[in-house]
């Protein structure tokens, strides 16, 4: 069996007949390394397989011919992108799946990862004015057209219970667990720093989702925050 380096998290597993679609802030990378080690010769492991050279973009050919460095599948590729990869037949009768994230926590998730090195550090309201709506929301990712294109999406609260169900689902010869924790959790209840306008942009960037999935705001009492 396969063990793949823990960078570009998307799986098209042939063996056992699952795709699972990576988002952000969902604890992708770790849940990439644990898929992986049931994947054999011939699966698609974004980490590992390197894209053909007929599809590569001018960036690809620079990277190539100034380092010998051979262009990988894109971090975070969409359902849509993964479905033209390989084939409507496939497509259509794997298992596919993805995790999505109560969507203020995972916007101050990100907040966190890309403004901690920053001197100084922009607000929580001018990093989301500057966000591109994307890297906000998972939705684009596990949709095709506005309308769901996986068959299941696991919630984040309930990462480890809901895994456990999908390996069984898949009957994977082995359990299916993160053997290295996830992103760090958010230190502060993310009321503290989401006020109304920060809420506002999320809410406009995150709206399919909650929708879809009915998130709801929640606010904590200052002391719990």
């Amino acid at each position: 069996m396969r063990r793949a380096v823990r960078v570009s998290p998307m799986i098209v597993c042939h063996k056992h007949r699952f795709i699972f679609i990576a988002t952000r802030k969902t604890s992708a990378s770790a849940i990439e390394d644990a898929l992986s080690a049931f994947c054999a010769d011939g699966d698609i492991v974004a980490a590992t397989t390197p894209v053909a050279v007929t599809r590569y973009r001018p960036v690809d050919w620079l990277r190539l011919m100034a380092r010998g460095e051979r262009a990988r599948l894109d971090r975070h590729e969409s359902a849509a992108t993964i479905r033209d990869r390989v084939g409507e037949q496939t497509w259509n009768s794997y298992f596919k799946f993805c995790v999505e994230r109560d969507p203020w926590e995972k916007a101050v998730a990100l907040y966190e990862q890309r403004t901690r090195a920053l001197d100084p550090r922009p607000s929580m309201r001018e990093f989301l004015t500057k966000a591109r709506p994307g890297s906000l929301s998972n939705f684009p990712l596990y949709s095709i057209d506005g309308t769901l294109a996986v068959d299941r999406v696991i919630r984040y609260e309930h990462l480890d219970a809901e895994l456990g169900a999908v390996g069984h689902l898949l009957n994977l010869p082995g359990e299916l667990s993160l053997a290295t924790p996830g992103p760090a959790v958010v230190a502060r209840h993310y009321s503290a720093v989401v006020g109304p306008a920060e809420r506002a942009l999320i809410d406009a960037a995150c709206a399919r989702e909650i929708e879809t999935f009915g998130y709801a705001f929640r606010e904590v009492a200052p002391e719990d925050r």
